[in-house]
């Protein structure tokens, strides 16, 4: 006869047996999408119902949307003004309805904002406070905020543009991004063209950035005299600084606010990739459009660095450049805590087999995943207007998540984890001179430099990559106290006093 306690036993096992199991996760890879606002994707209820569909179909997990497009927003809560978009109805909040819509199917919406884009008509803005009209032509003096190309010239191609090396201009810039974060849900912001403009630069040095303020903080900073040339190695340097500094400063803030919102930005791959970090000193975004995206994914000022890797895959050389961005991102050891690297794609100068050979070719080198530009243009033949969107889409959304597709079992993304984040910033006041250029050294519990950086123009400054324990960072030869950088927070330091 079965014993008591072996009859126990059987029923316990019988009744573990018949428990739920959680079912499994589903792998986690970003598979991003572009929505811009230069034509039809966002702008009603009735395409942004289309869009979350469609995403949905694709096995889409991230819609980098475009709410801020030239110094306005596509929103009704931000720094930036609502925009004037006749196309969209009185009242409507597109980010609002995107982000309701799309989180009610798991889909996640990243606030894209071209970054230093302020203006493209000769008409001005109709909104008195939009910053082209504060502070963009006829203004002078601190009040002017547009980048200068090294002959005077204010307007980039069709843009007028804002200079990341004017203070003002910078913290505007910053205040864009965190208020978006500040009033809506949104699961990240996207950097865009955070760089300076390459209009009339391709091939040589980067001849923008002649701002009289930032001139005149550039002298004042670095002791130099005169108005450097364009290739002018100090001056190249400062100029890259001052972009870094944007996007250092930006995360912080919007880690301040929500520690768990993805910092993000579409980054510059002209031409072949490089080899390995010094070849990247000479590369074309480096060197033409300043704009050192290494450095922030090695000191984690970005969660996820979205390359724009802008290549046609049935073009010989440009296939073989994708394969190169793809794999020096993969190379990049990133020092705190997840950075993520994904290759963007260029669909609207692809095939769509092309396009599926490329999401594959990311995968294969170890990527977290894949983003497609554009919805509005899915391949080549929308591009060139042979061939609608609505017939394109349903096709490429089979090739992509059908079956045998790279696409066709689900696939997560997380946002970043907030427990993860130790990250602290400051501010530096002086008694004499520039407070920006300032270095700052973070030193560890033994005093040891493990990082450095430069203040900003308004002497701020910050580290996300930090050492356990406690930290100090010294400035001009004053020390800060020591402080232990709490996880899950940006830790605010006490304002620092130097000469």
């Amino acid at each position: 006869m079965m014993s008591k306690l072996t009859a126990a036993l059987l029923t316990s096992l019988l009744l573990a047996a018949c428990q739920p199991t959680d079912p499994p996760q589903a792998p986690q890879e970003l598979r991003g999408l572009w929505v811009d606002a230069f034509g039809p994707g966002l702008k009603t209820p009735a395409e942004v119902d289309v869009l979350v569909s469609t995403a949905r179909a694709m096995k889409v997990n991230v819609l980098f949307a475009q709410v801020g497009r030239r110094g306005d927003c596509y929103c009704n809560n931000a720094a930036m003004p609502r925009t004037n978009d006749p196309a969209v109805p009185a009242g409507f909040d597109p980010l609002a309805d995107l982000i309701a819509k799309a989180h009610a199917q798991g889909i996640q919406v990243h606030a894209w904002i071209i970054t230093t884009a302020i203006w493209n008509s000769t008409t001005p803005p109709t909104d008195p406070a939009h910053a082209f009209n504060a502070h963009g032509l006829g203004k002078t003096g601190r009040d002017f905020w547009l980048m200068v190309k090294n002959d005077g010239t204010t307007r980039g191609g069709n843009d007028w543009l804002l200079d990341p090396g004017h203070p003002d201009a910078a913290e505007y810039i910053r205040n864009m991004y965190v208020s978006v974060v500040k009033n809506y849900d949104v699961d990240g912001i996207q950097f865009d063209r955070v760089r300076y403009t390459d209009f009339n630069t391709v091939g040589g040095p980067n001849n923008w950035g002649y701002n009289p303020t930032a001139l005149e903080r550039y002298r004042a900073e670095t002791g130099a005299t005169g108005t450097p040339l364009p290739g002018d190695a100090q001056w190249s340097a400062w100029r890259t600084q001052q972009v870094t500094n944007l996007v250092r400063e930006t995360a912080l803030a919007v880690k301040a606010v929500k520690p768990d919102v993805s910092v993000n930005a579409a980054t510059i791959t002209y031409g072949a990739g490089p080899a390995n970090e010094a070849e990247w000193l000479r590369s074309r975004p480096y060197t033409e459009v300043l704009q050192d995206w290494v450095t922030w994914v090695k000191e984690g000022y970005l969660d996820i660095n979205v390359m724009m890797n802008y290549k046609r895959d049935f073009v010989a050389d440009q296939a073989l450049w994708y394969d190169q961005w793809n794999a020096f991102a993969a190379s990049l050891r990133p020092g705190a805590p997840e950075v993520h690297q994904v290759s963007g794609a260029a669909i609207y100068l692809n095939d769509q087999a092309s396009t599926v050979s490329q999401v594959r070719k990311a995968r294969q080198a170890g990527l977290s995943g894949w983003a497609g530009y554009s919805y509005r243009t899915p391949d080549m033949d929308v591009n060139a207007g042979t061939r609608t969107k609505e017939q394109v889409l349903p096709e490429l959304t089979a090739r992509l998540s059908g079956e045998g597709g790279p696409f066709a079992q689900e696939a997560r993304w997380d946002r970043p984890s907030a427990a993860k984040l130790r990250a602290i910033s400051g501010q530096v006041t002086v008694t004499s001179g520039p407070v920006g250029g300032r270095t700052v050294r973070l030193l560890d519990g033994n005093g040891q430099e493990v990082a450095r950086t430069q203040t900003d123009g308004q002497g701020r400054y910050g580290f996300m990559r930090l050492p356990l324990g406690a930290v100090q960072v010294e400035v001009g030869g004053v020390i800060g106290p020591r402080v232990t950088p709490q996880a899950g927070k940006v830790t605010l330091l006490s304002p620092i006093a130097v000469p």
